[in-house]
């Protein structure tokens, strides 16, 4: 398999600027800008221009701020910086906004400690952070609002005292002027009772101003109670108004919907660019009839919200939506967050949205890549593992598995016990090869737990650390065993026709030879005995010949039928002159002789001469051999039955495979195992079947089928 070819530094560029990590290499003390890709362009919001400068020139908003400084420490001291959640300000479309990253910055090294560069990532988190303080805020408003029933329950009171004073003073004021006229009409009827009401008089005077001084503290506590409910309602206001700026500045879509008739109270311009609509369109509307489309599905699972005061979050939802009057399929990660009162109620809904079909889609174009590699890599019955140098565990595939014949191991140990003894030095010595040249490459034998021996060929490839140890290794398996069992019939078959040609063409050369010698004696008595000779050497050659390029016609397509139509029982007992000829056997017709049959007749006399020929071969014993024909309906079978010692089961599903040869002992019995494969494509070729039917020491029966 060929090497593929590696990457240059300008592809490699390419490629490292796709990644999703926004990433630059800085050098020098003012940082200047090796390269940045797309990810931390984007995040500057510059484009490739900014390459070569300084990051103070490139990003001159950074002034002031502590980044440049830290990348100037990196510098000189080799240092690793990093920070989480941290705040910066750039320069976006002209205007500065604040955001918020995880970022790190790292001094790269030579292995003599020099600093080479300064490699800077960094992730945006800015909408994790802004969504972490609008729910704080949110919190805080839930707080605000608290504060202000606490107060307004707490001026009820005031009120309430301040009703049952006044009525208080009105009852007194009743009480003492019925005393008041008690006493004057007791004064008219006696004056020595004068000075008793006096005093008495005097006391009420007293009880009266101190009712007097008890009102007006009441009515100080009140002014002060309404001047404190004044100054918290003044700070709800501005609180509110934080809370409404943040929406409105917030990068991720928000819409506050009331919990009472989900009226939509507040809507910034992402999430009306969402859900593509304008404000007049959303903004105090009631949310399902804004976004109709949406009712159905998250309708239930909003009020079930409001129901049990639950947040509700969902991740990469697939949601239809008509934006500018088409419909649209969008990725949806969103949350449904309740408000709550102090009563624990759920007075409104905060949905916060953000947009990730790109990456959803972007996600699933990979999937489907991986999906269609491993779909390649299954078809192709590969398998496949990952080896681990340092803790000499494997991770493999379930194909590997297969192709060992075993269950899931975890260590290397354990697979190469599978190993055929032979063969288990050739693994050592393949991973030693490997550790120097970062390729490995070799073929071993395999005994599965059935005892059979299997072929397999391992190629990986070996991944080193910043030390040159070796770390992985990472290969694939194909189990050879077809192809070992081919290529060793292919050596068999050259080594058999080598054979098969080499018996008559030397008997030709001998009989030539001799022939050459008596050319001047035409009368000698051997002139006919070698003239025979040859024409049985020269025939053995021309079958020999002729099953090779029947072969080669076959591959090629090149077979071609001449169909017409004839007696079956005529061809049978026409064909096989050979063997009728040489007496050692009988051929015995059975079955319907009137039978007709539409076919190339020379191609089935071919395959009845190949069964024929392979019963006297195999059955040299069975004196009687049987043609038979049989009526099945709509088709026709020819059998050619001996009475021989039969074929083993095993090899039954072989014989008609090309090369195939029952007798795998050496050259006992003479052919290149082509006559059955041939006869095989001839009568595929006409629409039938070919078979053999065998019980070892009961003889066999070649059979094949035509339509009528």
């Amino acid at each position: 398999m060929p090497t593929p070819e590696l990457l240059s530094k300008d592809q490699l560029l390419e490629v490292y600027a796709l990644t999703q990590t926004a990433t630059a290499v800085h050098v020098g003390e003012s940082a200047v800008i090796q390269t940045a890709n797309n990810a931390m362009l984007k995040i500057w919001g510059k484009d490739k221009s900014v390459i070569g400068k300084s990051l103070e020139d490139a990003l001159p908003e950074l002034k002031g701020q502590p980044f440049i400084d830290m990348f100037k420490k990196v510098w000189n001291e080799g240092l690793t910086i990093s920070g989480t959640d941290t705040a910066a300000d750039l320069e976006v479309d002209g205007e500065i906004h604040t955001f918020y990253f995880d970022f790190e910055y790292r001094a790269i090294k030579d292995a003599n400690e020099k600093i080479l560069c300064i490699l800077h990532t960094a992730i945006d988190v800015t909408d994790r952070v802004l969504r972490e303080k609008a729910i704080a805020l949110a919190h805080e408003n839930e707080m605000a609002l608290e504060k202000e029933q606490a107060l307004n329950q707490e001026l009820a009171a005031a009120n309430e005292d301040l009703q049952q004073t006044k009525e208080k003073l009105a009852e007194l004021n009743t009480e003492l002027e019925n005393k008041v006229n008690a006493r004057v009409i007791a004064l008219q009827q006696s004056n020595y009772k004068y000075q008793l009401l006096n005093e008495e008089f005097s006391a009420l005077n007293e009880e009266l101003a101190t009712t007097i001084e008890e009102l007006s503290a009441s009515n100080e506590e009140l002014l002060n109670s309404r001047q404190h409910l004044e100054e918290k309602i003044a700070e709800l206001a501005a609180s509110e108004g934080r809370f409404r700026s943040l929406i409105s500045q917030a990068p991720m879509a928000i819409c506050v919907i009331r919990a009472s008739d989900l009226v939509v109270v507040e809507v910034n311009e992402g999430y009306l660019e969402i859900v593509g609509k304008s404000r007049k369109e959303i903004e105090n509307k009631v949310i399902w009839e804004a976004v109709a489309e949406a009712a159905e599905g998250y309708a239930p699972l909003m009020q079930n919200v409001i129901t049990t005061g639950v947040a509700f979050l969902a991740n990469e939802h697939e949601v239809v939506l008509v934006r500018n009057g088409n419909h649209e399929i969008v990725f949806l990660d969103f949350v449904y967050e309740p408000v709550k009162s102090q009563e624990g109620i759920v007075t409104s809904i905060m949905v916060v949205v953000i947009d990730v079909t790109e990456k959803v889609t972007a996600r699933r174009s990979i999937e489907d890549v991986e999906e269609r590699v491993r779909l390649a890599v299954d078809a192709a019955e590969i398998g496949t593992f990952d080896y681990n140098y340092l803790t000499n565990t494997m991770v493999t595939s379930d194909r590997f598995n297969a192709i060992f014949g075993v269950q899931e191991f975890s260590s290397r140990d354990e697979y190469l016990k599978v190993f055929h003894p032979d063969d288990i030095h050739l693994s050592a010595e393949a991973h030693e090869r490997a550790r120097q040249t970062g390729k490995m490459l070799y073929e071993a034998r395999l005994i599965h737990p059935d005892g059979s021996i299997h072929w397999m060929r391992v190629q990986a490839n070996v991944y080193y650390d910043e030390k040159q140890n070796p770390v992985r290794l990472l290969g694939t398996i194909l189990d050879i065993t077809e192809f070992k069992r081919l290529q060793q019939q292919k050596d068999d078959f050259i080594s058999i026709a080598s054979h098969e040609l080499k018996t008559p063409i030397t008997a030709l050369k001998a009989s030539l030879q001799l022939l050459d010698r008596m050319k001047d004696k035409p009368a000698s008595s051997m002139l006919p005995r070698l003239i025979e000779q040859s024409n049985r050497s020269m025939g053995k050659i021309s079958e020999l010949v002729e099953d090779l390029l029947n072969v080669s016609r076959m591959n090629e397509g090149q077979i071609k039928l001449t169909k017409k139509r004839f007696v079956l029982s005529h061809t049978l007992n026409e064909c096989c002159s050979h063997v009728r000829i040489g007496g050692k056997h009988e051929l015995v017709f059975q079955g319907d002789a009137d039978l007709e049959v539409v076919a190339d007749e020379h191609r089935i006399d071919q395959v009845i001469v190949n069964l024929v020929n392979n019963a006297v071969k195999y059955a040299p014993n069975s004196k009687q051999i049987y043609l038979i024909v049989e009526n099945l309906g709509d088709m026709v079978r020819v059998s050619v039955k001996d009475t021989g010692m039969g074929i083993s089961a095993e090899k039954l599903p072989h014989l008609f495979n090309r090369y195939y040869r029952v007798d795998d002992s050496g050259y006992q019995v003479s052919g290149l195992g082509l006559g059955l494969y041939i006869s095989a494509d001839i009568i595929e070729r006409h629409g039938g079947e070919i078979g053999v039917d065998s019980e070892e020491g009961k003889g066999s029966t070649f059979w094949f089928t035509l339509p009528l």
